[in-house]
């Protein structure tokens, strides 16, 4: 791990809002009357809705569709051309994709074990990308993203959209204020009642039209399992990280960026398959992660089959201060001054005024906001304008892959910044790295 940084020092933390330093180093922009033509890599889930979402602008034509799934790929162009009246290429595998110089940008909607070669094959092809969130599924991978996009100089956006959201706009303000007083504590949180067991199916074929090689790709070699496929995939190892890292990333991400925090001091957690037992997911239903930054500690808290989560909201962050708390979702921001105190060394000041719950304007799409985003710093060829660069998804990922890796080894974990590893901690240290199977080899920056 010597041959990267955490994030690398390039990255400032408390930069302006929403604005990180990229470098660039081909300023070639594309005309306001050019086209801007797209590619998408694994297009069944949220690959497509950003697809749908970057057609929204008349200046975007998809030009290439991949996925192993032949039955995806004939929904796609179905559902493709009720929008434009161009036939896209399809393609099995993204390397070929990767080949069609007409295309400018991918997005990338594969399983997270497959994002990290997706994007730095894309880059590495001259391709800006959108990728999707968790950036990878060790913290090997994403630090390699990292290097990758520094190498190229492309546009590389992730998709935690929640960053383009005018309401996370508005508490990351009240945050950096400091009218919050001293923030000792912040809570992340996904509590999901939708999320009920799956049933135990057995391994068989894998359905007609469906490459499943090519889908388990650097995974280790299993049989095809239903349970694993599509959707589920986020609840097994060997592709992603429960919901720590697919709900976590995006609050952990408002929750870090807001602190101008990136990489804890240590980790524990606690918690497993409490909800559902039996049923055949291997990633914990019911997860608690603490992580010391120093100066302020972070709560990281998921369960499945429950909505009842702290302050009565399903998913959010809290930002819990001497002052007063503020709590932020999807839904909207509010601030709950502290009833007892007028403010820890705040003498002759006005007690913290509340904020009643602001809802997020039912007009504003931040999912939209975050593509436009993508596509203004397309033009003008500059990573610095994104939202979220891979640089912030990287932190967000790590951080919570380091809350797996202190569930998975039971331990209190510390982590050394210097060395980026887990001090002399063996096991934890194993977890950082990318395992490739099947003869696929890790990425080369």
């Amino acid at each position: 791990m010597k041959r990267r940084k955490f994030v690398h020092n390039s990255f400032i933390a408390s930069s302006g809002l929403l604005i990180f330093p990229g470098v660039s180093t081909w300023k070639k922009r594309i005309s306001p009357i050019d086209k801007i033509q797209i590619g998408v890599i694994g297009c069944n889930g949220m690959g497509w809705s950003n697809v749908n979402s970057l057609l929204k602008n008349k200046e975007v034509d998809l030009v290439g569709i991949c996925d192993v799934d032949q039955n995806v790929i004939n929904r796609r162009l179905e559902n493709y051309g009720k929008l434009r009246s161009n036939i896209p290429k399809t393609y099995n595998n993204h390397e070929d994709l990767l080949q069609d110089e007409s295309i400018d940008a991918v997005v990338i909607g594969t399983p997270d074990h497959w994002h990290c070669k997706n994007m730095i094959d894309a880059v590495q092809a001259g391709k800006h990308v959108y990728v999707e969130k968790p950036v990878a599924n060790t913290i090997e991978e994403a630090q390699l993203m990292v290097d990758a996009q520094k190498k190229t100089g492309k546009v590389v956006q992730v998709g935690q959209w929640q960053r383009s959201g005018s309401q996370y706009r508005a508490a990351i303000d009240i945050v950096r204020s400091g009218d919050l007083g001293n923030i000792r504590l912040v809570k992340v949180w996904a509590y999901q009642g939708w999320m009920k067991p799956m049933v135990k199916k057995p391994d068989g074929p894998a359905p007609q039209g469906v490459d499943y090689a090519r889908w388990l790709g650097p995974a280790p070699m299993r049989p095809f399992n239903p349970n694993r496929f599509h959707f589920n995939f986020r609840w097994f190892w060997d592709y992603a990280g429960g919901l720590m890292t697919d709900w976590g990333v995006h609050e952990i991400d408002i929750a870090l960026y807001a602190m101008n925090a990136i990489a804890p001091k240590s980790v524990m957690a606690s918690g497993g398959k409490l909800a559902y037992p039996d049923d055949p997911a291997e990633t914990p239903d019911t997860l608690q992660a603490v992580f010391d930054y120093g100066d302020f500690s972070m709560l990281w808290e998921h369960a499945t089959g429950i909505d009842l989560g702290p302050y009565d909201r399903t998913e959010g962050i809290a930002f819990i201060g001497n002052n007063g708390t503020l709590i932020v979702n999807r839904g909207g921001h509010e601030v709950i001054s502290e009833k007892t105190f007028e403010g820890w060394g705040q003498e002759g000041k006005k007690k913290m005024k509340e904020v009643p719950f602001v809802a997020k304007p039912r007009e504003e799409n931040i999912l939209d906001a975050h593509c436009r985003n993508f596509l203004d710093a397309i033009r003008a060829n500059d990573h610095s304008l994104l939202n979220t660069p891979i640089e912030s998804g990287s932190v967000a990922a790590i951080n919570a892959q380091m809350g797996n890796i202190a569930f998975k080894t039971g331990e209190k974990i510390y982590w050394d910044a210097n060395k980026q590893n887990f001090k002399k901690n063996k096991k934890a240290n194993k977890l950082i790295e990318a395992r490739y199977h099947n003869g696929w080899k890790l990425p080369k920056v």
